[in-house]
């Protein structure tokens, strides 16, 4: 019995002296495969590994991350003022230092170190570096677990606190983020809480009072990620001395896309309330959307175009592509439907609601224009009747709406009732002629 407690004792002792070894190779790549997938996955971006120092029990490592051509490298080039170059452009640099082992006991001296079984536990830290040599530490920390399957479980953690640099001042509440990817599969889950932020510039100032999101998302074989998500922000405001410019009080996305076959159904509620400005009072929308039987195939084609069409040498034929694509996708079938699309305005709410269904056609005897013979829909939409007298007065021009009976008044509200089958259209009942000359 005491062999069998010591042979179990010395080979517990060799997974946890010589494992680290082996293991710690297999974490550093699996962590540059989660780097890499992730590059790949937005398109946009470069990682590099550099400085990488194996140890028995533990390793150190930096990665530095680089904007590439892409929607995102022209929007921080606009915001920041800099070069097409891209040479002065920042670039995000993230040190590690890497625990292996099956059970990294290494990890234990640090703040969350753990024994849990995997490939690796890491602590990371980030800093951003500018052209001309300047840089600066980014707050926070980020604490990875590489799994047993390569899956690598990332969580940034900031306490709350403030930085001032010149004119400048951020103050910041505790932020806890938590991200899981998985290279093999291309899975990826989030979540997270973003605390109050606040940053003052001169005399502008932004402010957010806290941000929470969370999600799942998984590629297909047709290009195109399915998955869900959801966000939360509250009370963003631009103000510049005293005066308020912009302001969000609140805003709700909650979106889900599925894959159905060969099809994609998605579904989202958005909801958005915007804060007065001296020009402008307070203003809301909601939006529940919902879309069902669209190719998934079509999507994804016309997707990856519109990712194109920046570092194409010929974007008219990119546009062309798209546009062969958006036919087809039409000729498909699907349907497309807003069960509300609302908008509160000072003066009343205006409501509305449009459903549209796209019959299936053949594509070869398929034309824009066919989709006047082939489209149902309805659209019904109410008007506060003081935000109708407001327009009238403005725009002398919108009483013809009201003349041509497309707004007909019905108690307190102006109201429009449109209704399209099989290339007739009524309005509130009338039917409106439409020019079938090039209809197919």
């Amino acid at each position: 019995m005491k062999k069998g407690v010591v042979g179990v004792l010395i080979l517990l002792a060799l997974v946890v002296l010589v494992s680290p070894a082996i293991v710690g190779r297999l974490a550093e790549k699996s962590m540059d495969e989660n780097l890499n997938w992730a590059a790949q996955e937005s398109g946009e971006v470069r990682v590099t590994s550099e400085n990488f120092k194996r140890g028995w029990f533990s390793s150190e490592g930096q990665h530095r991350i680089e904007l590439q051509e892409g929607e995102l490298k022209a929007v921080v080039q606009a915001l920041t003022g800099t070069s097409d170059t891209g040479s002065d452009l920042p670039v995000l640099v993230v040190n590690t230092k890497l625990d292996h082992g099956l059970f990294p006991v290494s990890s234990m001296s640090r703040e969350q170190g753990s024994l849990a079984p995997g490939l690796g536990s890491a602590v990371s830290t980030m800093r951003v570096e500018f052209g001309g040599g300047e840089s600066f530490d980014i707050p926070g920390t980020i604490y990875s677990k590489v799994g047993l399957g390569g899956e690598l479980l990332s969580n940034y953690i900031l306490e709350s606190g403030s930085r001032q640099d010149g004119d400048s001042t951020a103050f910041w509440g505790s932020t806890d983020i938590k991200v899981e990817t998985n290279p093999k599969s291309g899975e990826a889950s989030f979540n997270g809480t973003v605390g109050s932020l606040s940053v003052k510039d001169g005399d502008e100032v932004v402010s957010l009072k806290s941000l929470t999101f969370d999600g799942f998302q998984k590629p297909t074989e047709y290009g195109i990620a399915v998955g869900d998500v959801r966000l939360e922000l509250e009370d963003l405001d631009l103000t510049v001395g005293a005066t308020p410019v912009a302001g969000m009080r609140s805003m709700m996305v909650d979106a889900s896309t599925v894959l159905d076959g060969d099809d994609v159904n998605a579904d989202a509620t958005i909801s958005l309330a915007m804060k007065g400005t001296p020009d402008f009072g307070e203003t809301s929308v909601d939006i529940t959307f919902e879309l069902a039987g669209a190719d998934a195939e079509l999507l994804g084609r016309i997707q990856q175009s519109l990712q194109d069409v920046r570092a194409s040498q010929d974007p008219m034929a990119v546009y062309d592509a798209i546009d062969a694509d958006l036919l087809q996708l039409f000729a498909a079938g699907f349907e497309m439907n807003f069960e509300q699309f609302n908008m509160t305005l000072p003066e009343g709410t205006v409501t509305s609601k449009m459903m549209f269904s796209f019959e299936e056609r053949d594509p070869a005897d398929f034309a824009w224009t066919s989709l006047l013979m082939t489209t149902e829909a309805t659209v019904d939409i109410s008007i506060p009747e003081a935000l109708v007298e407001m327009l009238v007065e403005k725009q002398p021009d919108a009483a013809m709406a009201i003349g041509g009976g497309f707004l007909v008044k019905r108690g307190a509200a102006y109201e429009m009732n449109a209704e399209m089958k099989q290339g007739l259209l009524t309005v509130n009942g009338a039917p409106i002629p439409i020019p079938f000359g090039a209809v197919r």
